[in-house]
């Protein structure tokens, strides 16, 4: 006599991994459906690799004076100098190899960019919760200030708190802090662009039941502020912060190009452009093009990643 059989037992599935679920999210979803921000990311990935590998894929260091030769000076792209050295995308008037050059000056233009966007972020970020939850004076006289600011370009702040600390410094180490006080600058001229956008998510989420909630149980409200509010307000401060570092790098393009950013010893690639605009007209063109391009790659890929992250974060959109 035959049992009967017992009806099949549901077979347990293992969860998806973190990393499956964040690369099924509606975000990464939207990344796979735009080549535009696919290629974007490619060329803001290879940029920025090679700028860290410098030291070690760069064919020469162009910063080294014992190793330059001005024999070795304005050849031509793809040949060789005189001294029988090859560069592939030619050289300055120093005999440096242009493409070592662009790869260190992309080293100080990302550092700079970065931490001047990290510094806005901090000042903004706190001022704005800070004003949207306080309110009242305070919220009063942080706005005012941010509107005064928002009144002028940012390129003439970062030139006056520059001129003003290069007048602080003694001559003897101007050199050796003109990269933090050029960080400085350009954050002090764009926090507040932050400290707006989240004054405003900040006066949202206050009017919260999870906010009244933590209020009545006696929670700091510098604890609800960092461990309740501000995850809440992180997604519009990523957008601006992707499109601010951008704008970032640019500034201090503009700065170095203007002769007021980085040491000469530290180039980056708006003091490499400033250094090929001498020999544009002469037909040394490449010292310039090839910094310029760089810069303008570097540029307009993270602007179309912050354009991206922007229509991926709204929800009016998905």
């Amino acid at each position: 006599m035959s049992t009967p059989q017992n009806p099949a037992t549901p077979v347990a599935t293992k969860p998806p991994s973190r990393l499956y679920r964040m690369w099924d999210s509606d975000v990464f979803f939207s990344f796979r459906r735009s080549p535009v921000t696919i290629v974007a990311a490619t060329v803001a990935f290879v940029l920025v690799l090679a700028a860290i590998l410098a030291p070690w894929i760069a064919p020469y260091n162009p910063f080294d004076p014992a190793s330059l030769n001005l024999m070795d000076g304005f050849t031509a792209p793809n040949s060789n100098s005189m001294m029988g050295n090859y560069f592939l995308l030619g050289s300055d008037h120093q005999g440096r190899d242009v493409l070592s050059t662009i790869l260190y000056g992309s080293r100080v233009s990302l550092f700079v960019g970065v931490s001047a966007t990290l510094f806005a972020m901090a000042i903004g970020i706190s001022l704005g919760l800070t004003a949207g939850y306080v309110g009242g004076t305070t919220d009063s006289i942080i706005m005012r200030v941010a509107d005064i600011q928002l009144s002028f370009p940012a390129i003439l702040i970062a030139l006056l708190i520059f001129g003003i600390a290069r007048g602080i410094i003694p001559p003897s180490q101007q050199e050796g802090m003109a990269i933090w006080v050029l960080i400085v600058a350009i954050g002090l001229s764009n926090w507040a662009q932050f400290a707006r956008t989240v004054r405003g998510a900040t006066m949202v989420e206050r009017q919260k039941d999870y906010v009244s909630a933590a209020r009545i149980m006696g929670v700091h409200p510098l604890v609800i502020l960092v461990r309740h509010v501000l995850p809440n307000v992180m997604a519009p401060v990523l957008v601006i912060a992707t499109i601010g570092l951008a704008l970032a790098i640019i500034e201090e393009a503009t700065l170095s190009f203007l002769g007021v950013g980085v040491p000469p010893t530290q180039p980056s690639l708006g003091t490499l452009i400033r250094i090929g605009q001498q020999f544009l007209f002469s037909g040394e063109w490449w010292i310039l093009f090839f910094p310029a391009i760089t810069l303008v790659l570097l540029a307009l890929a993270v602007n179309l990643l912050g354009d991206w992250l922007r229509d991926a974060l709204n929800p009016r959109l998905r």
